[in-house]
């Protein structure tokens, strides 16, 4: 009887583990692995990446993101190592340095210029600051659409779905082309 509990048991904790749908981003494994693939010479780099499953510095970064910062991340909505992330991003007008904040992203591109895209988790709502100026973006709210605040002071409710993002985008192509005859 004791055997056919444990094993009962036993199921139930792998599947509670297993089909809890929480995979977690393994921000820490990605960048230990993103840090690696910043070395230019593939010979060296190759030799870092063995040395470091020699010394289990993956094998640590994978347990510490399994065990506590992906747990963290489920529970709390946020993951501690998130934060201080930065890429390059080639966009049509150059290349642009993206940092996640706390709180958002910080782009800078090529000449300097900067915005911070803030998150504001009170009101739900993203905001651009640029010199000192917030400027409202865009507010989520609970039924599945968002308010978008244009630059010319409108505001406009879009579906976040397929068809609503591009009725939204028809339309704001729209009014440019009006507004430029």
């Amino acid at each position: 009887m004791k055997k056919r509990i444990f094993s009962v048991a036993a199921v139930a904790l792998a599947g509670a583990f297993m089909f809890s749908s929480c995979i977690g981003s393994f921000n820490l494994s990605k960048k230990v692995l993103a840090w690696n693939q910043t070395i230019d010479n593939k010979f060296v780099n190759e030799v870092v990446f063995v040395a470091l499953w020699i010394v289990p510095v993956y094998e640590v970064c994978m347990a510490a993101d399994i065990l506590v910062l992906n747990s963290i991340e489920f529970w709390s909505g946020e993951n501690p190592v998130e934060a201080g992330i930065v890429k390059k991003v080639q966009g049509e007008n150059g290349i642009y340095t993206v940092e996640t904040l706390e709180n958002g992203y910080q782009i800078e591109n090529e000449t300097g210029q900067q915005v911070d895209l803030v998150y504001d988790k009170d009101s739900n709502t993203w905001s651009a600051v640029a010199n000192g100026d917030s400027t409202k973006i865009i507010k989520m709210e609970e039924d599945g659409k968002a308010i978008v605040y244009l630059p010319n002071g409108e505001e406009r409710v879009v579906e976040l779905s397929n068809n609503g993002v591009l009725a939204f985008r028809q339309s704001v192509e729209n009014s440019v082309f009006f507004a430029a005859k």
